[in-house]
């Protein structure tokens, strides 16, 4: 009954909502004109500077009884080198402890007050009640003037970082934002520079320690104000905690502008199996905040890729169903700013998609846009500015930048006026500015199976290829000794992990590893005994999976819960149980094929196809000089499996384990695993495989 009363007041809703529609249809041909651009107040903000040049800019509101300060250090950009990711590092690590606080203690005074503290790269932030203001920035201040760079805190945040690098690696966006950013800035800019295992490897704490004395100064920095608070007050807070803070003339380097290429290059990034393309067509542009052209611009890109109504949604989704969305953004900055075009479209359509990309790019540039497209996009703006007038935030924000980039006063209370004011001719002219449908950089990142198709994008024909960090890798053809087997090159293997004779004598090995999960630890112990297997997953120091094969039945426990694995996972189980199943390759039945060589991160390696008597392939990497494997691939109902192996080690008798696996297709994020130890012939007992 409920549900007939809400069906039928929803149906008379609906034609309250249609007859008034109706009825203006009756009396008016066109849509009203839209009125005068509204008359932006920005709220009461002041602005100070403390003799030593921190500039302290407060924003009065006094709606809610809450506060946040915002300590800014407007840091030149810089090339770290070497040791790209010790900025990063450095910014984290302010908030892990002072000189008169550990981290436990931070953390503790700033749940007590039911407060927030953050820092980075280029300051802190923090928020509270307002009666808790003073505890909050003293808190604030002694993590930027008193910082300890506590090693333990380095360590640990060292491990995350290359533990992300390593996830980011096999990650379809990451590997396209990377490479974006090498080919746009080059590597030689800060921008371009992508922060890799061997430079995160290198960072000291020195090196931390000597960024924030060369860089952390007053007369650098911004101290905000947002909330409730007044001048006064602000001003004996800044004085109190930031006056001693001493200045300190601070150079800035030149930077080479970025230019955009000649004729159109394309640059492309392997993934094999990917069902998915990420397109991203981008290049650099001199476009600075606070750059007249900068309201054009929007309303540019509003209609270019803002969003639902822009082209590159209405063609590449609505049209052509090539992608969930498409969108542009041209983005300014102190340095450079730049352009970009993209979207995740399917692998067999990633060439027709790039000429819709293209044929939009040189549309926009060539006739002026519609009445319609301009009032929809200066609607789109005015009520997004709107929106942002109701937070406290944005008032600072817009404070800031004042501030930071000089821009006049009334910058932004006569931004929706300006808005208002500008034509179809101007818009036309902008893209013709700052579109360049023949001078850009397009990546791609997806299946090798497309790379052919996508030359003809590329002014001379050629493509680019790339590592998922930005590395260009030459397409040299990887020649092969003659006369070379897949036999040879399994021989080979077994020989570079210890020999047939060392390996035949394991007749048990444990091996325990961990790996991060979305910040949560996860600990996989691995015990093999002559085919028989005992895996067990923790996380938080709960079992979360336990597998056990005693050699003929299989048992899987998932969060307590157990069941009998069928027989067709036990049959699979019988060649996991082997400590190292490459020795029975010649005795089990398998087809080994040498399908040839490819470059795996700059190094040559041998391609093997496996396949078993039941028709299952797998495909494994290994490397020419080495002889070690560094991948495997499977595809399991259409999911490609991948496992990454390096950092071998030895262990017991001269036998070599890979330290560090990381695995993707598995799970929706890539796992990297740390071996933390491996032991062989400790005598494990039967009971350990027993399925109840």
């Amino acid at each position: 009954m409920k549900k007939n009363i809400q069906y039928i007041v929803g149906i008379c809703l609906l034609g309250l909502l249609v007859f008034p529609m109706q009825a203006q249809d009756d009396f008016r041909a066109s849509a009203p004109k839209p009125g005068p651009a509204s008359k932006i107040e920005l709220g009461k903000s002041e602005q100070f500077t403390l003799p030593n040049g921190l500039e302290v800019i407060v924003v009065e509101n006094h709606k809610l009884p809450r506060i946040s300060m915002q300590v800014f250090v407007n840091i030149p950009s810089l090339v770290e080198g070497e040791k790209a990711g010790a900025t990063q590092l450095a910014g984290q690590l302010l908030q892990a402890g002072t000189t008169t606080r550990s981290k436990a203690e931070i953390d503790q005074s700033i749940d007590f007050i039911g407060a927030s503290v953050s820092s980075n790269a280029n300051g802190a932030f923090a928020s509270s009640l307002s009666r808790h203001k003073e505890t909050v920035i003293d808190i604030m201040a002694d993590i930027l003037l008193n910082p300890s760079f506590p090693a333990a805190e380095f360590d640990k945040l060292k491990k995350q970082t290359l533990s992300s690098i390593t996830i980011g690696k096999d990650d379809p966006g990451q590997m396209s934002s990377n490479v974006s950013s090498v080919v746009t800035y080059g590597k030689e800019h800060p921008y371009g520079e992508i922060p890799s295992e061997a430079s995160v490897s290198r960072v000291e704490i020195k090196d931390c320690k000597a960024y924030y004395d060369k860089y952390f100064k007053p007369n650098l920095s911004y101290l905000v104000f947002v909330g409730d608070i007044t001048p006064k007050e602000a001003k004996k807070l800044a004085e109190k905690y930031f006056g001693k803070w001493e200045k300190q003339f601070v150079a800035k380097e030149e930077l080479e502008m970025p230019t955009v290429p000649a004729g159109n290059q394309v640059h492309f990034v392997k993934k094999p199996g990917a069902v998915q393309s990420v397109v991203n067509i981008t290049y650099p542009v001199d476009f600075k905040p606070g750059s007249p052209d900068a309201i054009k611009v929007n309303i540019l890109n509003q209609i270019f890729g803002g969003g639902f109504f822009g082209r590159l949604f209405k063609n590449i989704r609505e049209d052509k169903g090539y992608s969930y969305g498409a969108y542009s953004s041209i983005s300014n900055d102190s340095e450079v700013g730049s352009f970009s075009a993209n979207a995740n479209v399917r692998t067999e359509v990633t060439d027709s998609a790039l000429v819709e990309f293209l044929y939009e790019m040189k549309t926009i540039t060539s006739e002026e846009v519609s009445d319609e497209e301009l009032q929809t996009a200066k609607n789109m703006i005015m009520g997004s500015f709107a929106r942002q007038m109701e937070q406290p935030s944005t008032i600072a924000r817009f404070a800031l930048n004042t501030a930071r980039f000089k821009l006049p006063a009334d910058y932004y209370s006569t931004y929706l006026k300006k808005l208002d004011a500008i034509t179809k001719k101007e818009i036309l002219a902008t893209a013709k500015k700052y579109i360049k449908p023949d001078n850009a950089n397009i990546v791609v990142v997806g299946d090798l199976d497309i790379a052919d198709k996508l030359k003809t994008f590329s002014a001379d024909g050629k493509l680019k290829h790339y590592d998922g960090q930005g590395n260009e890798i030459l397409q040299v053809k990887v020649v092969l000794p003659q006369e070379t087997t897949a036999e040879d090159v399994m021989k080979d293997y077994i020989k570079a992990i210890g020999g047939e004779s060392s390996l035949s004598s394991v007749k048990d090995m444990t091996v325990t590893m961990s790996a991060s999960v979305q910040g949560m630890n996860m600990e996989m112990k691995r015990v093999v005994k002559e085919g028989k297997m005992l895996v067990k997953v923790t996380a938080s120091g709960m079992v979360v999976n336990e597998i056990k094969f005693d050699g003929e039945k299989a048992s899987i426990s998932q969060m307590g819960q157990a069941q009998e694995a069928d027989p067709a996972m036990v049959e699979s189980f019988k060649e996991e149980a082997m400590i190292f199943p490459e020795l029975a390759y010649a005795t089990s039945g398998k087809k080994l094929s040498l399908k040839g060589g490819e470059t795996i991160d700059g190094n040559n390696v041998y391609v093997i196809e496996v396949e078993s008597a039941n028709g299952n392939k797998q495909t494994e990497y290994f490397d020419i000089k080495s002889g070690l494997k560094v991948r495997s691939q499977s595809n399991q109902d259409g999911t490609l499996l991948q496992t990454d192996y390096s950092d071998y080690r030895d262990v017991e008798g001269g036998i070599k384990m890979p330290f560090k696996i990381v695995s993707t297709g598995q799970m929706p994020i890539p796992l990297a695993f740390e071996v933390q130890s491996v032991t062989v012939n400790t005598g494990v007992e039967d009971a350990v495989f027993k399925v109840e």
